[in-house]
């Protein structure tokens, strides 16, 4: 078997760390040993049943798990640290273990897997998930052309470059990537692999669900880059348009923040309700839900490399996506599929108009069986973990080559 390490700045016992790592490295470790290293939030290390639990999960399929703690603050020097011990780490488990193959999952990993390479020879697969640099400018955490900003770009760049393999969540990001980088790409071993989820969790309800309309969002809304205003006034408009519908935010944020962005006025009192689900509660969550809401920074730079981990979960279900433009593939996914509706602003015209289309979308009986098709075509977690078991077998097999993909 072949030795994999796998480095990510994310949690195992983070939502995120269960769809979008775990998930994966489920099937990966049939023909790998693999080592992971995550970086998890202290309320979760905290949580010694939950350690518990994830390590035995992982010792069921063969995962050698290797948790950190995730430390931010001080904001500056906490990740410089964290970046330096990360090397270190990184380099132990190569020369240690015999590690054949890096999976740097983001930037700062892929900046760590290019450093310990140099020092090894030992490959490594730079995941890029999304568009990094460009997603911190959006939510103004960056400035470009900073001295930090031309830092990360001069990184990405090397990391494109040197790679043995890139794995990119969708077409439109790939474009952009070819567009500003096309002696770095021009030979690259190149995949689109979108976010996918686990369907044998993510299924349609039984029966059909009866009651009020249930207006559904999933994930962070406080990140800087998802649109607060566009689902402040998509709920207003909606509330105001059928007195019964009810709306869910399912989310780690600040709730009371959340609340006040929403509805600073509290008018919605118990017809909106905001909090956390733990991982194995999702699936009950999202089909508690007769629509899911997304409205990213659309238009950006940074969202070309978006694909919504929640997308692949909610058309599972057999629920459609309300959406904006210029958010990775989305679009394209939706308007092909019929899966969901486009909102074009934040008037209440435009805001009318997508939930009239919703409304006559939802009234079509094969809706859920096209959710559900659309989602085991593009989204199946099965086709995820074969396209990444390609990837590791040529970059193994072919460490000397590349091929454009």
């Amino acid at each position: 078997m072949s030795k994999i390490l796998y480095l990510t700045r994310n949690g195992l016992l983070e939502p995120l760390g269960q769809s979008q790592v775990f998930a994966y490295l489920r099937g990966l470790s049939q023909e790998h040993a693999i080592t992971l290293i995550t970086y998890e939030k202290l309320e979760d290390w905290a949580n010694q049943a939950k350690m518990n639990k994830a390590h035995e999960a992982c010792a069921r399929y063969g995962i050698r798990w290797l948790p950190q703690r995730f430390r931010s603050h001080p904001s500056i020097i906490a990740p410089a640290l964290s970046m330096m011990r990360m090397i270190w780490l990184v380099w132990r488990e190569v020369r240690r273990d015999g590690i054949q193959l890096i999976h740097a999952r983001s930037y700062i990993p892929a900046a760590v897997a290019l450093t310990v390479s140099r020092l090894t020879g030992v490959p490594f697969l730079f995941d890029m998930r999304a568009l990094w640099p460009e997603e911190l400018i959006t939510a103004g955490r960056l400035r470009r052309g900073s001295m930090i900003h031309r830092a990360i770009a001069a990184s990405e760049r090397a990391c494109l470059a040197k790679a043995a393999g890139v794995v990119s969540l969708t077409h439109a990001a790939v474009k952009q990537l070819k567009s500003a980088y096309p002696k770095e790409l021009k030979n690259q071993r190149l995949v689109v692999i979108p976010t996918c989820a686990d369907l044998e969790r993510f299924t349609p309800v039984a029966d059909k669900r009866h009651g009020p309309t249930v207006h559904g969002c999933i994930g962070t809304i406080l990140s800087g880059w998802f649109r607060t205003d566009w689902l402040a006034s998509w709920i207003r408009v909606a509330a105001t348009r059928d007195p019964d519908a009810r709306f869910e935010i399912v989310t780690r944020d600040d709730g009371v923040r959340v609340r006040a962005i929403l509805d600073p006025e509290n008018e919605l009192t118990e017809r909106l309700s905001i909090g956390p689900r733990p991982s194995e509660q999702m699936p009950d969550a999202v089909r508690a839900h007769n629509l899911s809401v997304m409205f990213y920074a659309g238009g950006e730079i940074s969202e070309l490399g978006r694909s919504p981990t929640r997308m692949a979960e909610v058309l599972g279900c057999g629920l459609p996506v309300v959406a904006n433009e210029g958010v990775g593939d989305v679009a394209d996914i939706i308007r092909k599929n019929n899966v969901g509706v486009i909102v074009e602003g934040t008037s209440v015209v435009q805001m009318e108009r997508a939930l009239e289309a919703l409304r006559i979308l939802m009234q079509d009986h094969d809706l859920p069986g096209r959710c559900r098709a659309t989602a085991e075509a593009v989204f199946s977690l099965e086709a995820g973990t074969e396209a990444y078991r390609e990837v590791y077998a040529l970059i193994l097999n072919m460490k000397d080559t590349r091929c454009v993909a």
